[in-house]
């Protein structure tokens, strides 16, 4: 039994309960705040399921179905639960490609209009009045290969569901399945039989986040197989995706379950939370963080505060300024520390940000700036393709190196050179072999020594030239002396990624494996840290969805801002507000801010006038004078 499952019941879980043991199961939307314990909630649901029904559920065949976001969710709730075979446990694009994949005629059908769909896009854009000349070529292209791969998808006997998509290969990616998921669902009666006959129950993780169609695809058949139950844990106020559902509307014999607890977040960190949720839906969370002190509950205190400084070249100098205040006024030497474990996050808007901070500016902006969604979304987490091999051996090739590893340098070649591949070294003499890779190995570390200067290109042309990695061929046409525009949409960001000093690779690399204290807004969720600081600077992270100057009211809205807030659609004062919540319950101990504005004085006033932070706790320039 994990510690979740063994947890005190809250009133929300018995809710739960009371909607799971009604006959039949009544479906129901669980709101349940940051540090409240939602996966806790959920967890609890799937064992008193497994316990009440699972034998019944196993002689018809049946599972308890639980979706969820990431894969990283899915292990943990898998990790909870065990991996019995009542329950169900994956993300939603495995889950819907498990409902359809068996309707292969419909699916042939759905890519062909998927396909005719995306050539009507092409050539809408093609035809429009400014459309420059060079893209209307590239339109013209594109909508050619489309038409071709329209004729070749005829012949695909069997589409199966991979990373990206490749019709022609019988292949569909995330977004086709988020598409292609749903439409069956809503058309097909008998798909919607078939999942309320083998899934009577499913449960939907982080429903704020889920796509709309897929929450109204699960809302069809629930309403044409009223034996289902469906549940949603989610939160809206913690909707950070543009394309989350929200909140999830209740139909009319649905319960609606409120979990107003966070068990995370010390008092002081909680006032700040419920002062933001106040403008939002308004609801409040109780209790706090609390430890056993002498086998009695004490609330933990922690700390809270603002710093207002000004948006100009120190900005580096005053993160570090700011939490060397934080070591002195908390007594915790720990705020001033990189190491993982003193638990500290630096929460910056956007990657950017912690880019230039760590020496990666110029390869964040040759595969982020204008770039197509592979390579913006593959920088994100290192899975880009010209980032691939610099990641997986170069980088890890000269570590080993520098470690004096020869265990692991002589792992790392045996598994990708080409000159070691069994057929090969069999021909050679190998002592004369491994001379040459030493060689090439200790020239490839030179080139990434600290104060180098040699390029990415240099770095991928040596490793070529030296046989130790076979390179994607896409590399083929860059490697060339002089290369030629493919005309492809990436082919300028790749040209500038390989002219980029490849000893800005180490600071990438250390950030995406989270050897450093910085992590984006966005990707907190969830997440939790002793020691939180939340850096918010609307110049240096520019993003139209967001601006913390016109959340805190001293940048006025625009026109576009209040017709939205009149009209009562989505504003950037929502998603902004949202977005600071999720930063701030993230704390377990304490929280800080870094707000850097143009007008310090203007910003400072605005923010007191906010009453997020007590009086007292915003702060400015003067507090930190000596300690940068």
């Amino acid at each position: 039994m994990t510690s979740r499952i063994g947890s005190p019941d809250t009133p929300a879980d018995i809710e739960v309960r009371e909607c799971l043991d009604e006959q039949p199961a009544r479906s129901f939307v669980m709101v349940a705040g940051a540090g409240s314990g939602k996966t806790t909630s959920l967890v609890k649901a799937l064992q008193h399921l497994a316990v009440s029904r699972g034998a019944m559920l196993r002689r018809a065949g049946q599972q308890i179905a639980c979706i969820t976001y990431t894969e990283v969710a899915v292990a943990e709730i898998s990790g909870d639960v065990g991996n019995a075979s009542t329950f169900h446990v994956s993300t939603i694009h495995s889950f819907l490609w498990l409902l359809v994949r068996s309707f292969q005629a419909d699916i042939k059908l759905w890519v062909v209009d998927r396909i005719r769909e995306k050539i009507a896009e092409k050539a809408e854009h093609r035809d429009r009045r400014g459309t420059r000349a060079g893209t209307r070529e590239r339109l013209i292209r594109e909508i050619a290969e489309l038409e071709e791969v329209r004729t070749t998808v005829a012949r695909v006997e069997r589409f199966t569901y991979g990373t990206g998509s490749d019709y022609a290969e019988g292949v569909l990616g995330h977004d086709d399945i988020l598409k292609l998921g749903p439409a069956l669902i809503v058309e097909r009666p008998l798909l919607r039989q078939i999942i309320a006959g083998r899934f009577p129950f499913i449960f939907v993780d982080e429903s704020q986040d889920t796509n709309p169609v897929v929450v109204s695809a699960l809302r069809c058949v629930a309403a044409d197989q009223p034996q289902l139950c469906v549940g949603f844990f989610g939160d809206p106020m913690q909707k950070i995706y543009t394309t989350g559902a929200g909140p999830i509307a209740r139909e009319r014999e649905w319960r609606e379950i409120t979990k107003p607890e966070n068990f995370r977040c010390p008092t002081s960190v909680l006032r700040v939370v419920n002062a933001i949720r106040a403008t939002g839906d308004g609801l409040e969370q109780t209790r706090g963080r609390a430890l056993e002190v002498d086998g009695v509950l004490q609330p933990v205190t922690g700390s809270a505060q603002m710093f207002v400084l000004p948006a100009d070249g120190n900005r580096t100098a005053g993160l570090q300024a700011v939490r060397l205040w934080l070591r002195n006024s908390t007594a915790d030497p720990l705020w001033s520390s990189d190491n993982a474990e003193a638990d500290v996050r630096l929460l910056v808007l956007v990657h950017r940000m912690a880019a230039s901070r760590l020496g990666f500016a110029n390869i964040y902006a040759a595969l982020h700036d204008g770039a197509p969604a592979s390579l913006k979304d593959g920088l994100d987490d290192g899975s880009a393709w010209p980032l691939r091999p610099l990641l997986q051996f170069v980088l890890p090739l000269v570590i080993a190196v520098r470690s004096g590893d020869q265990f692991k340098v002589m792992s790392l070649l045996r598994s990708a050179c080409p000159q070691l591949e069994t057929d090969r070294i069999q021909q050679q003499e190998i002592q004369g072999v491994l001379r040459q890779l030493q060689e090439g190995v200790d020239a490839l570390a030179g080139l990434l020594e600290d104060g180098a200067h040699a390029s990415i290109l240099d770095v991928l042309r040596l490793i070529r030239d030296r046989e130790m990695l076979r390179l994607d061929e896409r590399f083929n046409t860059y490697l060339m002396p002089d290369p030629l525009d493919n005309g492809s949409s990436e082919f300028q960001h790749i040209v500038g990624f390989l002219a980029c000093h490849a000893i800005e690779l180490w600071g990438y690399r250390k950030y995406i494996e989270e050897e450093s204290p910085f992590a984006t807004q966005q990707g907190v969720k969830g997440a939790q840290f002793e020691r939180v600081l939340v850096v918010l600077d609307d110049e240096e992270g520019p993003h139209s969805h967001f601006s913390y100057g016109k959340y805190f009211g001293f940048v006025p809205l625009s026109e576009n801002d209040e017709e939205k807030i009149a009209s009562g659609a989505e504003s950037v004062l929502d998603r902004t507000r949202r977005l600071f919540y999720v930063c701030c319950s993230r704390a377990v101990k304490d929280l800080a801010v870094v707000m850097f504005v143009p007008d310090v004085e203007l910003a400072r006033n605005a923010v007191e006038r906010t009453a997020i932070f007590p009086p007292g706790r915003v702060f400015g320039l003067e507090d930190l004078e000596g300690l940068a």
